[in-house]
């Protein structure tokens, strides 16, 4: 007979995986593997995430590029956005 903890921990499991079934698609852009970005993928690898946001706002400002209004806080870029892979070949 299964015990009432067990049964709690299985009941417990499933619900975890239903939630993560039932999560929306990604939908963040990817940072492309372009001339003005491929760079930053060398940044990210030897330094992390924090060490080459900080070349975000050189474009991404007021003035050259702005975001969005209902845009999250700037300083956290690589938060939500992924890199985009070398091309393959």
């Amino acid at each position: 007979m299964i015990k009432k903890v067990d049964f709690l921990f299985i009941l417990v499991g499933v619900i975890i995986i239903l939630i993560f079934l039932a999560a929306p698609q990604e939908t963040t852009n990817y940072v492309p593997y372009d001339d003005e970005h491929k760079e930053f993928n060398a940044i990210l690898s030897k330094e992390g995430k924090k060490a080459t946001e900080k070349f975000c706002d050189d474009c991404h400002n007021p003035e050259d590029m702005p975001l969005s209004e209902n845009h999250p806080p700037k300083y956290r870029c690589l938060f939500c956005h992924k890199l985009a892979p070398p091309p393959a070949g």
